[in-house]
């Protein structure tokens, strides 16, 4: 059945960054940063939405690789942003040698081609683990196992190898610090957001009370574009790892596609069906997400406030 009529943030997303949040509304975009001396920033990001400049991008379908675009690109902008005001306590010493010669040679153009440079790196590796990696091992399986080469099996196989990757990962990102803070900031996000559509004041007593698990989040939808490759890859026949690859990535906008129309259909309805899908996302928030402290709570509240609209185009009849 439909959810009963109420607000909802279909159209706000958040995103955890370092000590802060960053909330999506239709209009506007706020990162609430909470800074050394205990007080909390928040502005706008300037944001210019594809699906909000091109209407062929509000189609179902292509809405979802417009929103991934648009997620990577501000999300990025309010990373560094927060990266910078979470810094702010470091002192500032006397540049080494080695960093006056780097300003003297490439002066500012230095950091811009070094985020270039780890982004390819980044793309590159990502391609190699969970795309060239499992095609090379089934292929090694297939000489002592030949069924393990044909095409469904494969797939399976393929995909369990790259979900066990991407968990694997994730679980040892948990294990650092800085990110475990992040991963709390996430929860603060879900907390809050469940709060606003349940149309309860946004306070923190309010919020503390709501669950950390939602299943309109990034996580689910990278679980549900992972299980969808899996069935992409029933209908590649081939088998060279390269070639394999290049299929694959030629697909991702499916995946991304199917995913993304998938969480709407998770956030629109509450059955058994819904509830399967969102299923492996929710389990997987128990690792990305955790229990928030007050003060991340309160970053996101500010986070949120800033981006509710005032002439209530956030509540859509269902």
């Amino acid at each position: 059945m439909a959810r009963e009529e109420t607000k909802t943030i279909t159209s706000i997303g958040g995103q955890a960054l370092i000590e802060g949040i960053m909330m999506r509304g239709p209009r506007k975009t706020s990162v609430a940063v909470r800074l050394p001396d205990g007080s909390i920033s928040n502005e706008y990001m300037d944001a210019h939405y594809i699906r909000e400049k091109y209407k062929i991008f509000r189609l179902p379908l292509l809405r979802g690789v417009a929103g991934l675009i648009d997620s990577m690109s501000i999300g990025y902008k309010a990373l560094m942003y927060s990266a910078e005001k979470a810094g702010m306590e470091e002192e500032e010493g006397e540049p080494g040698k080695f960093e006056q010669w780097v300003d003297r040679v490439f002066g500012d153009k230095f950091m811009s081609a070094l985020m270039v440079l780890a982004t390819v790196v980044g793309v590159a590796v990502a391609i190699l683990l969970f795309f060239v990696l499992p095609t090379w091992i089934c292929n090694l399986l297939s000489i002592p196992l030949p069924a393990v080469g044909s095409g469904w099996l494969r797939a399976i196989i393929e995909g369990i190898m790259r979900i066990g990757i991407f968990l694997a990962y994730i679980v040892l990102c948990s294990q650092m610090k800085d990110m475990r803070r992040v991963f709390e900031y996430h929860g603060a996000e879900h907390k809050t957001i469940f709060c606003y559509e349940n149309e309860e004041e946004l306070t923190v007593e309010n919020v503390r009370k709501h669950s950390r698990f939602h299943p309109r989040c990034g996580t689910s939808f990278m679980i549900l574009m992972l299980l969808v490759g899996i069935i992409i890859g029933f209908f590649i026949p081939f088998t060279n790892p390269f070639l394999r690859t290049a299929v694959k990535i030629l697909c991702l906008p499916i995946a991304v596609a199917v995913g993304f129309e998938l969480i709407k259909l998770c956030g629109k309805y509450d059955n058994i069906v819904t509830r399967a899908i969102a299923a492996p996302g929710l389990w997987m928030q128990r690792i990305t997400t955790k229990e928030p402290e007050d003060g991340m709570i309160e970053v996101a509240i500010e986070a949120l406030k800033a981006v509710i609209p005032e002439n209530g185009e956030d509540k859509i009849v269902r």
